[in-house]
């Protein structure tokens, strides 16, 4: 019998009743309530792992209703604990915020999509006017909220309000679930209203969360901890577990054995090692997760071969705004990344957000957090700081860098008349007079950007490989300074299959007073004959190997094509003069 998987469907009951493919995840109930002492949890964890379902899985188990739900737990982990966990079943009055959709161009619609969201969730204890455990106060500010003419201060107050309401009315404390807190505050920093809708969330969620007696849970899930915002830094009751803690580190995203038995359960356990290699990588508290929401939308699609599905709904206009703006500053790492290899870091678990595009701690934490690098943890000496790997996590995660990259090499090259599939042909055909024409809009474009002066001359050049890394893979795998039989050409192209041509470049830089651009490109093709370069290209299957010696000097390019010792055939020079 086929399964029916939950594509786009986050409300817990409509998941269980529906009968919809579901990985229990229900001890989260009882990790939760195992930590008496801690009376809010802040739960960050990248987009699309199952947040928004948790969350209203929690709703379900502890609202307190008239109808019966225990039908939506059956046979579940929580279900199955005993009697102590039971005991907070339907038991607390619920309440439920989140701030999806409120990520604007400017604060004045986001603060009314915030306004608005508040105005909803009185509405839904719309009951508590009716109340006599209210004062008439009480109920005249309630009213206020729903009819939208309250003031400030009873928008900063009001969850603390409502927490307050729903405690006096049922006699028993509330339990808050905020879920998406820091959208509106990416939001505000990408826009540039960040201190005006951090002033609001400082009063609101500090005022529902610190020291409020009327708090028995509050649950808070988001994809970063913010850091530097003093939204939280009041709180004594508050348990932090990012993606690197140990607590929860099974709640979010699928272990191996879930998706081992998925796979089984849908017939096509034959598809482990492509679903691992596109969807599995990251660690969670030492635990190997994979994305829940890739696996299923594979599995859904009945797709012969994986495919991207993450990025399409993720939104990551800050990665690729980061990642682009630190290309030519941050090149040796990402080339390491970009090459299967890793990047050794201290991370810090709190991420500012206004720091990102000039902190290069703040750009890896960022990295980490929303689910775009995998984090292993590196023992140290017992006075320093455990420091973590970083790598790319899968292949799916890893098109997010080609792509960015791709399009930063395109916007680099356009305002020149250059173009990113002319450079390529160039590359691919041999054509060294076409491929200095390209170079030179490359450099040209890229050093308008920056000071010459100030910018190392072998970094912006060696930037270029990060763009051909991303721009050639996956159907060519570039490779810079490898070894190949006598020499280690500084780019080598090798085809993934044979029958393709195979490119090895030659990266030389002039000196003022030393070496001229001239004298850089002799250097250059001395080189390429002298050594076997091509060897490795020729044993993958490459018909044809074209060799290219390059040659900068500030924004200056010559390019010449070379020959290797075992080469079939002679090329031209070029005849343009950077």
């Amino acid at each position: 019998m086929p399964l029916n998987f939950p594509i786009g469907i986050d409300d817990f009951r409509t998941l269980r009743e529906q009968k919809l493919e579901y990985i229990d995840k229900s001890h989260l109930v009882g990790a939760l309530l195992d930590r008496p002492g801690v009376e809010v949890t802040l739960l960050p964890r990248p987009r699309r792992f199952g947040k928004t379902l948790n969350l209203s899985l929690l709703r379900y188990y502890f609202e307190k209703r008239e109808e019966d739900l225990s039908h939506l737990f059956e046979g579940l982990a929580i279900w199955q604990a005993g009697d102590a966990y039971r005991a907070h079943f339907q038991r607390y009055p619920v309440i439920h915020l989140s701030f999806k959709e409120t990520k604007f161009e400017s604060f004045e619609r986001a603060w009314g999509a915030l306004k608005k969201k508040i105005e909803v969730l009185f509405d839904e204890h719309g009951y508590l006017l009716r109340s006599d455990r209210l004062t008439g106060r009480e109920r005249r500010d309630f009213g206020a909220i729903l009819d939208g003419s309250a003031d400030q201060a009873l928008f900063d107050r009001a969850l603390l309000d409502l927490s307050a309401y729903l405690h006096a009315h049922h006699g028993e404390k509330v339990v808050i679930l905020i879920d998406e807190y820091d959208e509106p505050i990416h939001a505000g920093h990408i826009h540039g209203y960040a201190p005006r809708i951090l002033e609001f969330l400082r009063a609101f969620l500090g005022g529902g969360l610190e020291s409020n007696l009327h708090l028995f849970k509050a649950v808070v899930t988001g994809i970063l901890r913010v850091a530097r915002e003093s939204l939280f830094s009041g709180l004594n009751n508050l348990g932090v577990h990012t993606l690197l803690a140990t607590p929860y580190n099974t709640c979010f995203g699928f272990t191996e054995a879930e998706v081992t038995a998925l796979l089984e359960r849908t017939g096509r356990a034959n598809k482990l090692d492509e679903v691992r290699t596109w969807y599995n990588g990251y660690l969670f508290g030492g635990e190997v997760i994979y994305n829940p929401w890739s696996v299923l939308s594979f599995l859904d699609a009945g797709d012969e071969s994986p495919r991207p599905y993450w990025l399409s709904t993720s939104s990551n206009d800050l990665v690729h705004e980061v990642l682009a703006h630190n290309a030519i500053k941050l090149q040796p790492m990402f080339e390491a990344l970009l090459e299967g290899g890793g990047v050794e870091r201290v991370l810090d678990e709190n991420v500012v957000l206004s720091e990102v595009c000039e902190n290069e701690d703040a750009l890896w934490s960022l990295l980490v957090f929303s689910g775009y690098l995998k984090a292993e943890k590196h023992a140290r000496g017992p006075m320093e700081q455990a420091a973590h790997l970083l790598s790319i996590p899968n292949r799916e995660v890893r098109l997010v860098y080609a792509t960015t990259f791709r399009r930063w090499m395109t916007t680099r090259m356009e305002g020149h008349g250059g173009s990113l599939d002319q450079l390529t042909h160039a590359l691919l055909s041999g054509d060294a007079e076409l491929l200095e024409e390209q170079l030179q809009s490359f450099v040209s474009n890229l050093l308008s950007y920056h000071d010459p002066g100030t910018v190392n001359p072998e970094r912006v050049y060696q930037g270029f490989l990060v763009g051909l890394l991303a721009v050639l893979e996956p159907a060519y795998q570039v490779r810079s300074n490898r070894e190949s039989s006598q020499g280690r050409p500084d780019v080598m192209i090798r085809p993934m299959r044979p029958g393709k041509p195979g490119v090895v470049m030659e990266l030389k830089v002039a000196r003022p007073r030393r070496k001229t651009l001239t004298q850089a490109l002799s250097e250059g093709l001395k080189h390429l004959h002298e050594n076997d370069y091509g060897a490795e290209l020729r044993e993958a299957g490459a018909p044809e190997v074209h060799a290219f010696a390059v040659a900068f000097d500030g924004k200056k390019v010559r390019v010449a094509a070379g020959k290797t010792p075992r080469s079939t055939k002679k090329r031209g020079v070029s005849k343009r003069r950077g």
